[in-house]
């Protein structure tokens, strides 16, 4: 007889899992943004929607029971989000957006901070609880604002970035929030010196640089060597989960430490491989922070009191978002732009449910303001991807901040050298001289490890990955030169890169004649064979020292290649390559 099966562990998963495999096809069909789909999706299955008319028709069936089942897990979507924003930036993208963040986040924080105080204290409440609230919901949704950018495109654009960096500000942020929070609620704990409260969060940000400057290399390095798929997605949830908790540990928020985390490994040939084996994680567990956020929002609550919930969600944006556009101003963006940074900053965030559950349990706001406050903040995020189809609009190309743009988000094109041996090597030096933009791949850890130390431009990874080619930008390349020893390894990367892109320039290296066959069959465009190349430099060098004039020697090599690739190329040519091309003897 089968032993007893507990459902119950699996509902929870079972039902997100159905959710996303429906959700997305189905509104990215409809072309809405799935972000949308997941908070509604959310409220359907939630403690609230359906789990409701489940509990009061005493079913059975498989709804989120409460926000809490889920919400430890679905925290891990916004660290992994800030994870791989980490990885696509750079420290010297950092320090170009210094004047946003420091800049336009703190007065952003403060402006909007003060009069959401304002407000407060004009609805009666008291100092201390108005100073919170003001706090709390002048900060924005960084795990919605950013997906829906991103997803439209806008996020390296000027506003893009402007949004980007108050987010950013905004994190930073918290904790100080946090510290305010507990001294207002006469907390004995909070302690009387800042440095003291601040000391943990200190130690914690120089635990987590330090450890990565020291260990991420060889970690990965290790691992890499290994040459096992897992082992390294494992090696990458360690980081990200490692030093989230580091963070949460020292009082921060575990989406910064994972955001450094990420700034740390983007300075490493090992990026784009790990944005490769975390993008799963992050798309999923991303979805199920919008599944709980969507599950604690309460229609009912909000029909019961409208004017309170829905009051908080449009004040919080009819406040903060004129004054967001007024300080964009300020830095530079033109109106239009400004327009935009100030609607999609305007909503409330995530980390308000944080400072608001923070300020119940000092004593400064009550268990039903703070519910009302946390439904009036969902409702504001839940209007964000509605918000971004006004916000982001096409219209006139914005400009984008002066400065060099980071390689990794820089739209020009550029050559992608796949195989970073002796050939690979010389092709990286020509592409230098000529100012050819331009990356490189290798498999050999140990290769890109030497080559990232004398500065040059190159990741591991195994570019016989389609998804990992599109990493290194292989949609915007102006060429694809392929100088990898294996030969089945170059068939396989010629025949997904041409099948990605029709119009590409893909030169590959061959091992010989009928490789090259091979190759243009595939759809290179050029394919070089190593043993024809060696016997046209052999010719070159004897006739220059025999005394031939070098010009009539570069003449005749070049018209010996032309006639040789034309031979390969043509399929009827089934006899080896040397008869057609060979000139005929002038009669003396």
């Amino acid at each position: 007889m089968a032993g007893h099966f507990d459902l119950e562990p699996y509902k929870t998963p079972l039902l997100f899992l159905g959710v996303a495999g429906v959700v997305v096809p189905l509104f990215r069909r409809l072309r809405i943004s799935p972000v949308l789909g997941f908070l509604l999706a959310g409220m359907a299955i939630g403690p609230y929607g359906f789990g409701r008319l489940n509990k009061m028709l005493s079913l059975d069936l498989p709804f989120i029971a409460g926000g809490e089942s889920i919400a430890a897990v679905a925290a891990f979507g916004v660290v992994f989000l800030m994870f791989n924003i980490g990885l696509e930036l750079s420290l010297e993208r950092l320090h170009l957006l210094r004047r946003f963040v420091f800049g336009l986040g703190s007065l952003q924080v403060a402006v909007c901070g003060v009069a959401l105080f304002a407000a407060a204290r004009a609805f009666g409440l008291s100092q201390p609880t108005s100073v919170v609230l003001g706090a709390a919901l002048a900060l924005s949704s960084t795990a919605i604002t950013v997906p829906v950018l991103a997803e439209r495109r806008r996020l390296n654009t000027l506003s893009g970035r402007a949004i980007f960096s108050v987010l950013l500000f905004q994190d930073l942020i918290v904790a100080p929030i946090l510290f305010v929070t507990a001294q207002f609620g006469g907390a004995a704990e909070a302690g009387t010196s800042l440095f003291w409260t601040f000391a943990p969060a200190l130690i914690g940000v120089a635990l987590i640089v330090g450890a990565g400057r020291l260990a991420l290399r060889p970690l990965f390095q290790l691992v890499a060597a290994a040459r096992s798929t897992e082992l390294f997605m494992a090696a990458c949830l360690l980081v990200v989960i490692g030093a989230a908790v580091t963070a949460a540990y020292a009082g921060l928020s575990m989406a910064l430490g994972a955001f450094i985390a990420g700034l740390l490994l983007a300075e490493t040939e090992f990026r784009r491989a790990v944005e490769l084996a975390i993008d799963p994680f992050k798309g999923l567990l991303l979805g199920l922070f919008f599944v709980s956020v969507g599950a604690g929002l309460d229609p009912l609550e909000v029909i019961a009191h409208p004017t309170v919930t829905l009051g908080i969600a449009f004040g919080i944006i009819a406040i903060k978002t004129p004054l967001i556009t007024a300080l964009a101003r300020l830095f530079g963006p033109k109106l239009r732009e400004s327009r935009k940074i100030g609607l999609m900053l305007g909503p409330g965030g995530e980390f308000a449910f944080l400072i608001v559950t923070a300020a119940q349990s000092a004593g400064l706001v009550s268990t039903e303001l703070g519910g009302q406050v946390m439904i009036g903040v969902t409702l504001s995020m839940a209007l964000i991807p509605l918000i971004a189809i006004v916000a982001t609009r096409p219209g006139k190309a914005e400009k984008l901040p002066a400065g060099p743009a980071p390689d990794e988000l820089a739209p020009a094109s550029r050559v992608i050298i796949v195989g970073y041996g002796r050939v690979g090597q010389i092709v990286g030096a020509l592409m230098r001289v000529h100012n050819v933009d331009y990356i490189c791949v290798d498999g050999d850890a140990r290769i890109a490890a030497q080559a990232r130390g004398r500065g040059e431009p190159v990741y591991w990874g195994d570019a016989t990955r389609r998804d990992f080619l599109d990493r290194c930008g292989l949609a915007q390349a102006r060429a694809l030169v392929v100088t990898m020893h294996t030969p089945s390894a170059v068939d396989a990367v010629v025949r997904q890169a041409r099948e990605a892109r029709d119009d590409l320039t893909i030169v590959a290296r061959a091992r010989d004649a009928a490789h090259a066959r091979a190759l243009y069959k595939l759809g290179a465009t050029d394919a070089v064979p190593e043993t024809m190349e060696a016997s046209l430099q052999l010719s070159e060098a004897a006739l220059v020292d025999i005394g031939v004039p070098m010009g009539l020697v570069i003449a005749s090599i070049h018209e010996q290649r032309d006639l040789y690739r034309k031979a390969l190329v043509a399929e009827e040519s089934e006899a080896p390559p040397a008869r057609p091309f060979i000139g005929r003897r002038k009669k003396r």
